[in-house]
């Protein structure tokens, strides 16, 4: 029963002597010693076998990773803002995804004044075609079928002409965060945006 287990854990015994022996090549102390002159013979004729870079990928297995640190300033200073803009359009992302996909709405329900209100002032002021959207005046804001994309609940300014036209609020969304965060709008955007463009 133990010779399975004795075997099975070969491999690894294998690895670490290497990992070993690698680390005394690098600091110049390679001796050989009795008892291990076993594993160690077949490992010049292995390392003949490598190239160049595989040796040096070896030997510097040790070197830290290049990723983003929390005690990076620059890293730190980002995930500040991020936070920031997130707490900041939290509000209006929360009543939008409300008003889309809860029954609070039926299809082609009006808004009450108060989620208007802030959907006018939060959203529509920030589109970058809001004087086209608005047009001769806002009569109401609607929820309703796209009308290309039948699956998707979309809001819809109905202007004083009697005209629908539908508005992207992540359109809205983006423009808002370009105005008011302007050196981490990019960023933020392609992070937490489908479509970072627009």
């Amino acid at each position: 029963m133990a010779t399975p287990l004795l075997f099975r854990g070969l491999p690894l015994l294998r690895l670490r002597l290497r990992l070993h022996q690698h680390h005394r090549f690098a600091a110049g102390t390679l001796t050989r010693r009795p008892w291990c002159a076993a594993a160690e013979s077949s490992w010049p004729e292995e390392e003949a076998s490598c190239t160049a870079e595989e040796r040096t990928a070896s030997l510097s297995i040790k070197d830290p990773p290049k990723y983003a640190r929390w005690d990076d300033p620059d890293f730190r200073k980002w995930k500040d803002k991020e936070a920031e803009i997130l707490r900041d359009i939290e509000p209006i992302t929360l009543l939008i995804k409300d008003i889309l996909h809860s029954s609070r709405y039926m299809d082609g329900a009006r808004l009450t004044g108060e989620d208007e209100r802030a959907v006018v002032e939060n959203l529509l002021a920030y589109h970058p075609h809001s004087e086209d959207k608005i047009g001769c005046g806002i009569h109401s804001i609607i929820v309703d079928r796209h009308p290309q994309f039948r699956c998707s609940r979309c809001l819809f300014v109905v202007r004083t002409d009697g005209v629908w036209i539908d508005f992207s609020y992540q359109k809205c969304l983006r423009a808002y965060i370009r105005h008011k965060y302007p050196p981490h709008a990019e960023r933020f955007i392609k992070e937490h945006f489908k479509r970072g463009s627009g």
